[in-house]
């Protein structure tokens, strides 16, 4: 996904690569060049490629999170086109919980913005594996060597203290095309791969090698009366490996059982993996439904007592004894917010204990009492069980994304 401040060109850079890289169809290119004349004397204008909202064009803005899809010779993407305006930062929040790789955009003239911090931050906090740092708009500080250096020790000093991983940095001009598919002739000094080169190469995982498997039961397939048939159980498998004849923990209530059978698409298979929905059978027949969690491998925690970090999403002031509704996966069980440990200071990093509540776009830790005990892992060591958001039960809008301890 692409992130970054107002204005630091994430819009044009995916227009850009899609441009450069000829995954654009015809008609879209004859549309974006009418628009493009009717809004500015020049070139074609990229941003229209992901800004498609009426609000969006006509603004000059990105306001929803777009998914643009494209492949080359080696690698199929999934790119997420997230809002710089810190009011839509929800949707960055929805925009990033899936991705695999985050390209942080910077503006050359302006360097690490508040926006910037807070995008980072969340990187850091959703464990998103690869962080790109794209420092863009170099051709308007004179492509200078200098400030590339100095932008990319600035977000060093972030980046230590965020723990980001695996962090790449890139000095680029997504208007003119530098180093987005091909090399630029301005930074010659630059010595690494341009953003396609690298995107092609990175290494990510999917999950299926996970030791422990998790799948959240999303709906039960009961079989036509008068028949042998046993129940399916359909769900998205979150991690791991589901096999036949393996044996399944099914929580909170502990049954164990086995897998007589596995079907995907219509069609009996021998084994599925992560990302994959699928419909399982079970050798025993339990009184099993939406919400409960079939393990493979070691347990994960079962508890009423939950600590996890927060990403505020509400208007509505988030202060403790407040009550929700915590979904994870596909369960959801009511729960009051206990305490407030800290907050997060998106400017300085600090954290500033006991705070009286957090509003919106604010970052920090809580403990919640569930009602009843719920299944869940550590979200650094299964992302996908390990995260959970807090559902406003007068509005049943999401109030917060959380990240589990």
């Amino acid at each position: 996904m692409t992130a970054g401040s107002v204005d630091d060109g994430k819009s044009t850079l995916i227009g850009r690569l899609l441009y450069d890289s000829r995954s654009i169809f015809a008609d879209q290119l004859a549309a974006i060049e009418r628009h493009s004349r009717g809004r500015h004397a020049g070139g074609i204008d990229f941003s229209l490629l992901t800004d498609g909202l009426r609000s969006e064009r006509e603004q000059g803005i990105t306001i929803d999170v777009a998914h643009r899809y494209f492949f080359t010779a080696k690698r199929k993407f999934v790119i997420i086109d997230a809002p710089g305006h810190i009011q839509y930062t929800r949707n960055m929040v929805t925009g990033a919980s899936n991705a695999q790789l985050i390209v942080l955009l910077i503006d050359a003239r302006h360097g690490v913005a508040e926006q910037t911090r807070r995008h980072a931050a969340i990187a850091g906090l959703l464990k998103i594996p690869h962080v790109v740092v794209a420092v863009n708009k170099m051709d308007l500080v004179g492509y200078s060597v200098e400030r590339f250096k100095s932008i990319v020790a600035d977000f060093a000093g972030i980046a230590k203290r965020l723990q980001l991983q695996n962090v790449l940095n890139i000095p680029m001009s997504a208007l003119h095309g530098d180093n987005i598919v091909g090399r630029s002739a301005n930074m010659t000094w630059y010595e690494g791969l341009p953003l396609l080169a690298l995107l092609e190469e990175i290494g990510i995982g999917d999950g299926a090698g996970e030791a422990s498997g998790r799948l959240s039961v999303q709906y039960v397939i009961r079989p036509p009366s008068g028949t042998a048939e046993r129940r399916r159980y359909a769900g998205r498998i979150g991690s791991g490996v589901f096999q036949k004849d393996d044996h399944v923990t099914v929580l909170p209530a502990g049954f164990e059982s086995r897998i007589v059978g596995i079907e995907m698409g219509g069609r009996a298979v021998a084994l599925a993996y992560a990302q994959q929905s699928v419909a399982l059978r079970l050798e025993d027949e339990f009184d099993i439904g939406r919400g409960d969690l079939m393990v493979t491998g070691e347990l994960p925690q079962i508890g009423q007592d939950l600590e996890m970090l927060v990403i505020w999403m509400d208007e509505k002031v988030l202060q403790p004894g407040n009550r929700y509704l915590l979904q994870i996966a596909t369960r959801s069980v009511r729960c009051v917010v206990r305490s407030i440990e800290y907050l997060l200071d998106i400017r300085t990093l600090e954290k500033h204990p006991k705070p009286s509540g957090a509003g919106l776009n604010d970052i920090v830790r809580v403990s919640v009492r569930a009602a009843s005990p719920v299944p869940y892992d550590r979200y650094n060591e299964a992302r996908p069980n390990g995260c959970a958001i807090l559902i406003d039960e007068t509005s049943y809008a999401t109030a917060g994304a959380c990240i589990l301890l």
